[in-house]
This record gives structure tokens, C-alpha cells and sequence, in this order.
């Protein structure tokens, strides 16, 4: 029985030690932001018209930044506004709705990439938000919607990054595009081209 304990304070000894020899590994570094200037905006036209995204970086910088380097890479460009409520929001973005083919996915591609940065603003008609996944408010990306009226329940749910500044009766027309549930019967294809503010003399 003595040397049993003997043998289990050695070996719980030795296990201290071992990890006092080998030292911590290092935690990676997150990759800084790219910082989106104030004032930046983003176009987005379709073929029911343009309407104008003021993005704000002061309330949501991580979303306004993947944002601005998603579209500047053109991960926008032929995208669907592949959710519609009437009245309600246009949900758009996900990369996989540039494939027709891959209809039954709309709605799951390009999440699941930056945490939740919540606000004080208010969901009023305009807002622009980043969409997320059911199961985790820390899952947004790449998709995001449009609400055509104030939403008040989605405040702390959601994140905004942006607002409508012009083109609002085309996002109400992007609304009105046939449904099947919540899914647009149509392709609604948009590109996104973001217009930077002329930095002062």
C-alpha cells in the first residue's frame, strides 16, 4: 500500500514538472481589422433598381470591414436576394445563391465567420443587419438584410452595420418579388461596388 502511494506521488510529481518544462504555446494573434472610414458607402444595384448603404463602422467595425472586403472582391457580385418577407426584410449575400443549382443551400453559405457587436441603434426601416444562424448570435458574415419596416424585436439579436441613405422604394420593390414561404420564386441579382469618402486635403 506504501509503495502504491509512493508510486502515484512520483508519477503526479513528475506530471507537475513535465508541465512546468514545456512552456505555454503562444496564442495567436487575431487579425487586425481593417478599418472602414466613416462616411464609406456601398451601391447596390439590381435590376429593379440601385439603392445607397451608408455603412457604420462606429457601431459594428469587424461587419462593416467584411462587408467592404467582400465586395471589393466582388463575393457580392451575382448573389440573389434569396429571402424575402413582404413588408418585412430582404435577406441577400450568401455566396452560394450565385449557383441556381444549389437553391436548396440559399440561406447557409458564407456564415458563421465573426462574433455578435451589438448596439443601441434601433431596427428602423432602412437598418442594415448581418444575418445569422439560428442556433448562435456569434455566427454572422457575409449575408445580411434590409429591414422594410422597424423591427424592434430584432434589437439585440442582430447586428447593424449599415443603413439605407437613398433607394429605399427599391428595396420596397425588392419586397414585393414573388415568394414561395420566405424564399424569392425569382433571382434578384445584385452588385455590390463600395464608393470610399475623398480624404481631406
Amino acid at each position: 500500500m506504501r509503495m502504491t502511494c509512493l508510486l502515484l506521488a512520483s508519477l503526479a510529481a513528475a506530471a507537475v514538472a513535465s508541465a512546468q518544462a514545456k512552456p505555454a504555446a503562444p496564442r495567436a494573434k487575431a487579425a487586425p481589422v481593417a478599418l472602414v472610414a466613416p462616411g464609406t458607402e456601398a451601391v447596390v444595384e439590381t435590376a429593379k433598381g440601385s439603392f445607397t448603404i451608408r455603412l457604420l463602422p462606429e457601431a459594428a467595425p469587424k461587419h462593416a470591414a467584411l462587408f467592404v472586403k467582400t465586395a471589393k472582391a466582388g463575393g457580392y457580385d451575382q448573389t440573389t436576394f434569396h429571402r424575402i418577407i413582404a413588408g418585412g426584410i430582404i435577406q441577400g449575400g450568401d455566396p452560394l445563391s450565385k449557383d441556381s443549382a444549389k437553391a436548396a443551400l440559399f440561406g447557409t453559405g458564407g456564415l458563421g465567420l465573426l462574433p455578435a457587436e451589438f448596439s443601441d441603434r434601433p431596427f428602423a426601416r432602412g437598418v442594415v443587419a448581418a444575418a445569422r444562424r439560428p442556433s448562435s448570435v456569434d455566427s454572422g458574415g457575409k449575408q445580411f438584410f434590409v429591414c422594410v419596416r422597424e423591427q424592434p424585436s430584432l434589437k439585440g439579436q442582430y447586428t447593424i452595420f449599415g443603413e439605407v441613405v437613398s433607394g429605399m422604394e427599391v428595396v420596397d420593390q425588392i419586397s414585393l418579388t414573388p415568394v414561395s414561404g420566405d424564399k424569392a420564386a425569382e433571382r434578384v441579382e445584385m452588385k455590390v461596388t463600395i464608393k470610399e469618402p475623398t480624404p481631406a486635403p
